[in-house]
């Protein structure tokens, strides 16, 4: 492959042909593309030539595109053994491993290929330089094979050309002899942090077995190791004052070049939900830490204090005090907590107390609106929109509202086999009546939500008609009006079918927290930020509740999305993000930091 790289200059001012020509090989014996995106020029960063070429494709239609997966050659497949692939398919399944398979990983991607072909009717297609371009090794390409497998063909082909436009990126970069060199470093200190967990605790058989689930729930083992490498990685960035507060917060300050300035906050949360992914709530803890080495180490100094809290609890795990550690400051601490027992009968009284933590402190955290500027926070979008756009950076309008309940039916249970139906008490079907009707309700108005996630029956056996059904209830809207109306429908829908079916229940609100909408200022200097990079200012709200909800309640806030991979699924080990994307986010947040 050629070490000669192009630059975006020559792109921008060549003849068209002559520029066509540098940017030959992105897509495979496709070059079409790359030629008519560059009737968009000149661009402005190689990231708006890349999303002209992804708006090429989505305007071609679904023939060309097609034709385009199909151009794809199959992973370790028959053009690999003869030799046929292109120069650029070849180093990436080399990088890959693909080309020294064993006898039985080679049969085994063999028969993924056929069955793949069958079901869909054109090749797999994966971005095998991974997300951060050095590669996924074998067994991560195969377990990707595998789960695609069980798409749905539409979903599939669009999957296949988010890839193909990975792919691209990549090659692009190639070209351009470009590296998102901090994008990687974020990208590697997410991996850095992901080493602790509280799942797959030391297994003395197998010391050294690698974990595949992250969970890390307030105040465990897991959880002090992460505020001890985030406060060791905050002073190693050149933080002038690092400390983990009261509730476990790690708080970091970069000051001002003047006294009296006044502050900036910005941060997200280190804990997970059991069974988590690596980005959520951890990259905006990472990405203003990257800028603030970057200004350490230029020797610049900002007109504003710049804090970044690494929030200690945000998803109330371990014990039901969501948004404990942004809620701490704005003095929305509930002491009645302190006394909440986790599933081993720990209080958090006694978790806080072997942590070391000064519970009497804690009022002291309140901060000061007046001495603020607000809070920005960046976060992955956990959503599916910016993926299926294949745009990388999103600006949220405002943060939905939102409220939580845990309730229970109770009926009568019975034999099975005796009792029938017409005089049966069941708990199950009434919470399983109430499930569709939250989701038909919440259907019938865009950016509402309602989700029963959990439902259990206790004690219950395949031979008894269920008396008890344990439940969640999870309602949001971008309005606390919209929220409020929803949560009205539902609540009279649960007690018409409770009294129809002779059921009573019970019902315990645990959390409520108003819709945040973004604050102007705030927000149009995230549109600044996005548009100096060349690429589109997407606006779209926060489906999911965020730190910033519990600082909008004393200041102004505005958040940023980063696209997530693999459908942008969240909570879940699946979740991913490019460390180019990652490095987009860096600049962007750089910006804001220079323009606010």
């Amino acid at each position: 492959m050629s070490h000669s790289h192009i630059t975006l200059n020559q792109i921008n001012t060549l003849p068209h042909a002559e520029a066509a020509a540098l940017l030959t090989g992105l897509y495979e014996h496709s070059d079409w593309i790359a030629a008519q995106a560059l009737d968009e020029r000149p661009f402005a960063s190689a990231a708006a030539l890349k999303h002209a070429m992804v708006k090429v494709l989505e305007h071609a239609g679904r023939a060309p595109q097609l034709a385009l997966v199909r151009a794809h050659p199959e992973l370790a497949g028959k053009a690999m053994v003869t030799k046929s692939l292109t120069a650029e398919s070849t180093n990436e399944q080399t990088k890959a491993g693909l080309t020294h398979c064993t006898p039985e990983e080679f049969a085994h991607i063999q028969q993924l290929n056929a069955s793949y072909n069958a079901k869909f009717g054109f090749p797999f297609i994966l971005a095998v330089r991974g997300p951060r371009g050095s590669g996924l090794n074998k067994q991560q390409i195969i377990s990707t094979f595998e789960r695609r497998l069980h798409n749905h063909p539409d979903y599939e082909l669009a999957e296949c050309l988010r890839n193909i436009h990975r792919i691209v990126e990549i090659r692009l970069n190639d070209k351009l002899g470009y590296e998102p060199a901090l994008g990687h470093e974020v990208w590697d200190w997410h991996e850095w942090l992901a080493q602790f967990s509280d799942v797959g605790a030391m297994n003395k058989q197998a010391p050294h077995a690698a974990r595949e689930e992250l969970t890390v729930t307030y105040l465990t083992d897991a959880h002090l190791k992460c505020a001890r490498t985030i406060k060791l990685g905050m002073k190693a960035c050149g933080f002038d004052e690092v400390h983990i507060d009261a509730v476990g917060n790690v708080v970091g300050v970069y000051k001002a070049a003047s006294h009296n300035a006044k502050i900036l906050m910005t941060g997200s949360h280190y804990d997970t939900v059991r069974n988590g992914g690596k980005y959520d709530g951890r990259l905006g803890i990472f990405v203003p830490m990257a800028c603030v080495r970057e200004l350490a180490r230029a020797g610049k100094r900002l007109p504003f204090n710049l804090e970044v809290v690494a929030f200690a609890e945000e998803e109330g795990q371990r014990y039901k005090a969501t948004f404990l550690g942004s809620g701490a400051l704005v003095g929305d601490f509930k002491n009645e907590w302190l006394d909440q027992k986790d599933a081993d009968g720990i209080t958090m009284r006694q978790a806080m107390k072997h942590a070391g933590l000064n519970i009497n402190d804690i009022p002291k955290l309140t901060r000061n609106a007046a001495e603020y500027v607000g809070f920005v926070e960046v976060h992955i979008e956990q959503g599916p929109v910016l993926n299926e756009l294949d745009i990388p950076l999103g600006v949220v309008t405002s943060i939905n509202g939102s409220v939580r309940f845990v309730g229970e039916v109770v009926g009568m249970a019975s034999h099975a086999g005796t009792t029938p139906m017409d005089r049966r008490r069941d708990a199950a079907t009434a919470v399983s009546e109430l499930a569709l009707y939250v989701e038909k309700r919440a259907a019938q108005v865009p950016n509402l939500v309602g989700t029963i996630g959990m439902l259990t029956v206790p004690n219950g056996s395949i031979n008894v008609v269920p008396g008890r059904c344990q439940f969640s209830l999870d309602l949001r809207a971008t309005t606390n009006e919209l929220r409020d109306s929803l949560m009205h429908d539902v609540l009279a829908e649960l007690k018409a079918i409770c009294e129809r079916r002779g059921l009573h229940y019970t019902l315990e609100e645990t959390m409520r927290a108003s819709a945040a909408p973004s604050d102007a200022k705030l927000q149009a200097a995230w549109e600044n930020a996005v548009q100096s990079l060349g690429v589109p200012v997407f606006h779209l709200p926060s489906g999911a509740g965020h730190d910033a909800m519990k600082l909008h309640e004393v200041m102004p806030q505005a958040m940023l999305f980063v696209r997530g991979q693999n459908a942008g699924i969240s909570h879940n080990p699946l979740e991913s993000t490019t460390s180019d994307d990652m490095q987009l986010c860096v600049d962007a947040f750089m910006h804001l930091l220079h323009n606010l």
